[in-house]
């Protein structure tokens, strides 16, 4: 198996990790093609209902100053009937007004607090009364910054200049509820990840101790999913950046990535089941895989920090949810997995190719 950009441990070590791993793995998002995959793909919307004007084009990143007022407008087509318009991982707070009809229109409005300083990623989706056509999900990204600089010990957000930035664990680390070793421990970060490639954070914000010590809030690759934890900088390697983002849409059973604001890579994908569900939140690619050797993975296996809230048989308490290729491509799109996010061979390998390491994925 090669790991790709990542320092990984080698030997016996590497090659019985592996073995641990595919059996695990095997368990979290084996499935078979069966005619009840089938038959929820004939029922998924063609993606075929147009958007108007003033509908903000996909990947429209605003930025806004907490305490100021966000206000943008939907207008879908009306091809075969009336349609109606939705939005998902809207942030606490946003009003989100519809009107069906021939054309759909909305209204979104948010005036973002302090606490919801950071990224904000909404999806916004039409579709005909009958579900048989709908529209591509245009995500926006809501970039909340703080109306004045931070004061000392105050924590600065990263990456709300659409330049994210994630660092590897340099050291087994405690990722603490508070910037301050006298904080309560959420987890403990390990150098290397259950396939032994070096464990890595995505930062989100930054703040100073009393001692001068720099610490890091970062996602952490746990259940509950969504969780975060502040760690010490110098238990982090050096940070690195990217402008990439992949936002998933359960519902349509797409995937999009972009970069710097821009959709530049598109396909249709699997789903989990709704009994082993693909978890909804904000994660990111944590590690990339290939090499498996068996057909079933796809050319390309890319580990995010989401879990399995179901499966809960090994190590941390569920199941990593990937993101990979398959041998079965008739069974896509659709729900026909455990949990993880599947896509035919030749999208897993563009993927492959425009997706770094650390790339922040939205999930919605």
């Amino acid at each position: 198996m090669t790991r790709t950009g990542v320092e990984t441990k080698a030997g016996r070590r590497v090659r019985a990790t592996t073995k641990a791993l595919l059996a695990m793995v095997a368990v979290a998002l084996l499935v078979a093609p069966s005619a009840g995959a089938r038959r929820d793909a004939t029922r998924i919307p063609e993606l075929a209902l147009s958007w108007q004007a003033p509908t903000p084009p996909d990947g429209k990143t605003y930025t806004i100053v907490a305490g100021t007022k966000l206000t943008v407008a939907f207008t879908a087509g009306s091809e075969g009937g009336p349609a109606r318009i939705w939005a998902s991982g809207l942030a606490a707070g946003v009003a989100f007004k519809t009107t069906a009809g021939l054309p759909a229109t909305a209204h979104l409005s948010w005036t973002p607090t302090n606490a919801q300083i950071g990224t904000h990623v909404f999806v916004v989706v039409a579709g005909s009364q009958s579900g048989t056509v709908a529209t591509q999900p245009r995500a926006i990204f809501v970039q909340v910054v703080p109306a004045l600089a931070p004061v000392a010990g105050a924590a600065a957000p990263i990456g709300t200049n659409g330049i994210y930035r994630w660092a590897y664990v340099a050291q087994r680390t405690a990722a603490r509820v508070r910037p301050a070793t006298s904080s309560r421990i959420v987890t403990h970060l390990k150098i290397f990840t259950l396939d032994s490639t070096v464990n890595l954070v995505l930062l989100l914000a930054r703040a100073t101790d009393a001692r001068g010590r720099l610490w890091y809030r970062v996602r952490l690759p746990i259940l509950p999913n969504n969780s975060t934890g502040w760690v010490l900088a110098d238990d982090l390697t050096t940070t690195r950046s990217v402008n990439t983002y992949l936002v998933v849409y359960r519902k349509l059973f797409t995937a999009t990535l972009y970069r710097g604001g821009r959709p530049i890579f598109r396909t249709r994908v699997g789903v989990g089941k709704p009994y082993w569900p693909t978890p909804s939140g904000d994660f990111y690619i944590r590690e990339i895989l290939t090499g498996y050797g068996d057909p079933f993975y796809g050319p390309v296996s890319f580990g995010t920090s989401a879990r399995s809230s179901v499966l809960t048989d090994w190590e941390g308490g569920g199941g990593v949810i990937g993101i990979h290729g398959t041998n079965s491509p008739q069974i896509l799109p659709g729900r026909v997995s455990h949990g993880c996010i599947r896509m035919k061979n030749g999208p897993d390998l563009s993927l492959f190719r425009l997706m770094p390491l650390g790339t922040p994925v939205a999930i919605r």
